[in-house]
């Protein structure tokens, strides 16, 4: 299936929405951007997002990609996120997408 403009601006601006302190999980994004799989989203972060917060995007189990863990991590605290044992705790951070 191809990714439509559309769609990667409706995922754009959802990365931009969410706010300093929160986090939401690519399932997150994907399921708000009527997207059918996280992994669109991952697609299009890994090809277009320098200018978004990224580092406010995480997988399902709250843990950042090996090789960003540090600096996202770093990146989130700075923010207030709760991080504990290299997991931000989603119970808590989780940005709800209106």
């Amino acid at each position: 299936m191809v990714t439509t403009d559309e769609q990667i601006e409706r995922v754009r601006e959802l990365v931009a929405s969410i706010p300093p302190g929160q986090v939401a999980t690519y399932g997150d994004i994907a399921a708000a951007a009527g997207l059918s799989t996280p992994r669109t989203v991952g697609w299009i972060m890994r090809t277009d997002s320098a200018d978004l917060p990224w580092h406010r995007v995480l997988g399902a189990s709250g843990r950042p990609a090996a090789h960003l863990a540090g600096k996202q991590l770093r990146l989130l605290m700075s923010e207030g996120v709760p991080v504990e044992d290299g997991r931000v705790d989603l119970r808590t951070a989780r940005h709800i997408f209106s």
